[in-house]
């Protein structure tokens, strides 16, 4: 499966490319954003460094396609986040991850990228939507709900597994 251009109404979903770390350090620069997730905002150098691996692939492909975007605003013309999605059993699953930096979130861009990507998936075959969120983070439940997941019974390191089915 190949990462390929998505579009939605503001956004371009474009696939990862390590050119894009310098502006995505600055997008990714506040420490808010580390709350659910842990860890702190990268350097340039080391964004650049994770792009590279990310978009290198999977050590394994026939178990796990990786897939990553950057999310470009098109009326300001920037990067503002980026989801992904990591493909697994045969292709029929996918647990999906987002972020939009803090100076763009509350405008609705994260549930917007979100249901682009699972509308891709979807269109790929995928069957099962899968994402892990932290009990307190409130805004990322939303964007779950808003694409159609539900909370279920089972964590993971802290956090809830969300799932829905895409094809019955």
């Amino acid at each position: 499966m190949d990462t390929e251009l998505i579009t939605t109404a503001r956004l371009d979903l474009v696939p990862l490319s390590a050119t894009h770390a310098e502006e995505m350090a600055t997008v990714l620069s506040s420490p808010a954003l580390h709350t659910f997730i842990g860890g702190e905002p990268l350097t340039p150098d080391a964004l650049r460094t994770r792009y590279e691996r990310l978009v290198a692939g999977s050590p394994d492909p026939s178990t796990a396609v990786w897939c990553n975007w950057v999310l470009r605003l098109r009326a300001e013309s920037r990067l503002v986040g980026t989801v992904q999605a990591t493909i697994t059993e045969a292709a029929s699953v996918a647990e999906i991850a987002w972020v939009v930096g803090a100076p763009w979130q509350g405008r609705g861009l994260a549930t917007e990228a979100a249901k682009g990507l699972v509308s891709w998936l979807g269109d790929h075959a995928v069957s099962t939507i899968v994402a892990h969120i932290h009990p307190d983070h409130r805004a990322s439940a939303a964007v779950a709900t808003a694409v159609g997941l539900t909370p279920t019974a089972q964590w993971q390191d802290d956090e809830i597994r969300w799932q829905r089915a895409t094809h019955p």
